[in-house]
């Protein structure tokens, strides 16, 4: 799971290597995704997963982490 989580992060995000994110990669401060990047990135997990991600619990993922646990519990 957080292997593909990764592989659509960096995708969305354009960035090649994923081996540099961990559970404790910050999507704002270590991959500097803005605002339209993280709805990007919530809009294709929501594709990949078939799950729908409600804005207020978006507002939550600071991690990678954070995203995996969300999809995990609620998949």
């Amino acid at each position: 799971m957080f292997e593909k989580i990764k592989s659509i992060i960096a995708e969305q995000l354009g960035i090649d290597n994923t081996n540099v994110m961990t559970k404790d990669t910050s999507l704002i401060e270590d991959l500097e995704a803005d605002s339209l990047d993280a709805v990007e990135v919530i809009m294709a997990l929501e594709d990949e997963f078939g799950i729908e991600i409600p804005d207020e619990e978006a507002e939550n993922f600071k991690t990678i982490g954070d995203i995996c646990k969300y999809i995990e519990d609620n998949q």
